[in-house]
C-alpha cells in the first residue's frame, strides 16, 4: 500500500470515528477527543490532496482544521466559569 493509499483510509476512518465521537454526546473530554481525531484527519486529508494535486481538498482542510483547533480549545483547555452553560 503507497503512503497517499495509507492517508486516504486513515482520514476516512479517522473522520468516521471522530464523528462518532461527537454525535454520540458522551461530555467534554469524548468530544474533545472526537476533535483532536478530527485534527489528525484533516492533516491526512492535507496531506493525500497534496500528492494528489487536489486544491479543492486541501483548502477545505486547513479552514477544518483551525475549526477543529477551536473546538479542542473550547473542549479540552478553556476552563468554563461556575454553572456557565456547556
Amino acid at each position: 500500500m503507497i503512503l497517499a493509499e495509507i492517508l486516504e483510509w486513515y482520514a476516512t476512518i479517522s473522520g468516521i470515528i471522530a464523528a462518532f465521537l461527537l454525535a454520540g454526546d458522551f461530555g467534554r473530554r469524548v468530544t474533545g477527543s472526537g476533535f483532536i481525531l478530527f485534527c489528525t484527519m484533516n492533516l491526512a486529508w492535507i496531506g493525500f490532496a497534496l500528492m494528489d494535486e487536489t486544491g479543492g481538498l486541501v483548502t477545505q482542510n486547513v479552514v477544518l482544521f483551525f475549526i477543529n483547533a477551536f473546538g479542542i480549545y473550547r473542549y479540552l483547555i478553556r476552563k468554563r466559569a461556575p454553572g456557565a452553560p456547556a
